[in-house]
């Protein structure tokens, strides 16, 4: 939906199975227009649209093409913004790390990404940015060779090159969103610094590269990492970084208690990393691949040894702070503040709580269409008292 100052707000559908497209259509259908039709109020609909490649490869058919801007017209929805994060199977199975493949390494993700901007380009209202969101570069594991850095600057600036054509060709504003992760290639704003500054150095005066490539912040993530909204933001203000998309997201916040990790095997599943940072008394940071691993290196330790975990488990907006659990929330309402003061940083909001199907069952105690409402609620909220919406 379209809020004040030109902002987009949009879920992503990336809480929906959608493998292929057919997948990916009949999740619009059914979910989208049911939360649609609870939020919407007649006006405009927006789709935060995830398409892994199969789906992409498969919506670039001309007819199929059509079909869904037809779709999209009848339903009075648009698309603003595609999550090409997830390359492949998103649901159902272990994705774990497999999630940041193929990498900005690979040709594999160039042609996947432009692919994506191809079709955003097609279906974007006009006078509507369309923005495309991606891993943060790789995986740190996976990094072996400095060279590979390098091919992946390479292949960024071939995307580059890419959104360029595309735009002058279209008339349309086009943007690539990098979104650091934990434990990821980029996992912090001084690392999505570095890296910017790493690509203005490999083409020194091409001004295309802070035109169509930026930051896709993900709240929680930054929250992970113990960053807080005013020193991430103003570190990425003060280096000119594009903010192409904002992920309203929210992660667990624990004080490691005996009974909380107990309670914690319940989010601890065989589908996603749950990359788990520790924070001693003392300000010591400790990194865990996973939260399996956090619990295994912690259970038998007393709780004064960490102060505070931060696990990347994407909880709902409205999630209330229980005698156990924590929440990041304070990460969400520090941006919009920001966003308050500067409504012009970023017009694309993407709510993004895509573990639906891995939640504690205390969390699952209303349907889907149930829980999207009231994300929408809770953030609509958030966004009326800074009026922004």
């Amino acid at each position: 939906m379209k809020l004040k100052h030109g902002i987009h707000l949009a879920y992503c559908t990336n809480i929906h199975r959608g493998g292929s497209w057919m997948e990916t259509f009949e999740s619009l259908n059914t979910h989208v227009l049911a939360v649609r039709n609870r939020v919407g109020k007649g006006e405009p609909y927006a789709i935060g649209l995830r398409l892994g490649a199969d789906a992409a490869r498969e919506l670039s058919n001309r007819q199929t093409l059509n079909a869904f801007r037809e779709w999209l017209d009848r339903e009075n929805c648009y698309v603003f913004t595609v999550n090409g994060f997830p390359y492949g199977q998103f649901h159902g199975r272990r994705v774990k790390e497999q999630v940041y493949a193929p990498d900005w390494t690979t040709p594999e993700r160039v042609e996947y990404t432009n692919l994506l901007f191809d079709l955003i380009a097609e279906i974007v209202p006009e006078g509507v940015d369309g923005s495309v969101s991606t891993v943060p570069v790789s995986y740190k594991e996976f990094i072996k060779d400095e060279r590979q850095i390098t091919e992946a600057r390479k292949n960024i600036w071939k995307t580059v090159e890419h959104i360029s054509k595309v735009s002058r060709r279209t008339g349309k504003q086009l943007h690539l969103g990098l979104e650091p992760e934990p434990l990821c290639y980029l996992e912090t704003s001084e690392e999505m610094v570095r890296l910017m500054e790493s690509l203005r150095a490999d083409r020194p005066g091409d001004l295309r590269l802070d035109e169509f490539v930026g930051i896709n912040y993900d709240c929680c993530h930054l929250a992970v990492e113990y960053e807080s909204a005013a020193e991430a933001i103003g570190r990425l203000k003060q280096h000119k970084i594009k903010f192409s998309k904002i992920h309203i997201s929210n992660a667990l916040k624990v004080t490691p208690t005996p009974d909380a990790r107990q309670a914690l095997h319940a989010f601890a599943d065989d589908i996603y990393f749950h990359q788990t940072i520790a924070r001693a008394k003392d300000g010591r940071i400790t990194r865990h691949r996973d939260l399996d691993d956090a619990l295994a290196t912690h259970n038998k330790l007393p709780p004064a040894k960490s102060d505070e975990w931060r696990i990347h488990f994407h909880i709902p907006l409205h999630a209330e702070p229980t005698q156990l659990f924590g929440t990041t929330a304070d990460h969400v309402q520090g941006v919009l503040d920001l966003l308050k003061e500067d409504p012009g940083m970023c017009s694309h909001l993407e709510m993004e709580t895509y573990t639906w199907e891995v939640m504690p069952g205390e969390m699952k105690k209303r349907n889907v269409v149930d829980q999207l409402v009231g994300e929408y609620e809770w953030t609509l909220g958030e966004l009326r008292a800074r009026g922004l919406a």
